[in-house]
């Protein structure tokens, strides 16, 4: 662990949706002086993320759905156009993004590759995120998709350069979506 560290208490602020915390700890500054901080850390667990695509077709496969969060700050419909992404579970991110994948997207994959790891909002949320990418044909095995429970999940299928042009537009704007869309172009440039 870092020694220039010292947790002192973790108190639970709430536990209604998943875990926010406030953490109070000493620590050590450059100059050697001890200061005591407090942070606040939400805690949903880590998650998943892949975006399909269709090599032979030039295509990817995205969803649609309303998100609260981007409501609230400043997105007329809340609607946010994204890769098909959950929550681990307790499982290994390969078997949790195949999960994923048939519930909201009804595609039945058989194969994965993983390409990153981020922390995607590390100054107040703890979940890391892993990256996938797979390819998907017109014989890929399809469900329904559209989610479980209380998603309402739209799934898209879009040409890459169409979905590029809407990260240009502001068309999308969710940051793993944009990475996997980017991380699949300079794949295909050879970059």
């Amino acid at each position: 662990m870092n020694e220039r560290i010292r947790l002192r208490e973790q108190q639970v602020l709430s536990d209604n949706w998943y875990t926010l915390r406030k953490v109070t700890f000493d620590y050590q500054r450059k100059n050697g002086a001890w200061e005591t901080q407090s942070r606040e850390a939400y805690d949903r667990g880590n998650g998943a993320t892949i975006l399909l695509h269709n090599p032979a077709a030039g295509t990817v496969v995205l969803t649609r759905q309303f998100r609260l969060p981007t409501f609230v700050n400043g997105n007329p419909s809340g609607m946010l156009i994204e890769t098909c992404a959950g929550l681990l579970d307790d499982e290994h991110p390969d078997a949790a993004i195949v999960r994923e994948t048939e519930e909201e997207t009804g595609y039945r994959l058989t194969a994965v590759q993983k390409v990153m790891e981020a922390y995607m909002s590390p100054g107040s949320v703890t979940e890391r995120l892993f990256f996938y990418l797979a390819e998907y044909s017109a014989a890929t095995e399809r469900r329904a998709g559209g989610g479980i429970d209380e998603e309402e999940i739209e799934v898209l299928e879009l040409p890459l350069t169409q979905a590029l042009a809407m990260v240009a537009t502001g068309e999308i704007q969710d940051g793993k979506t944009i990475m996997l869309l980017q991380h699949l172009r300079l794949q295909q440039l050879g970059g």
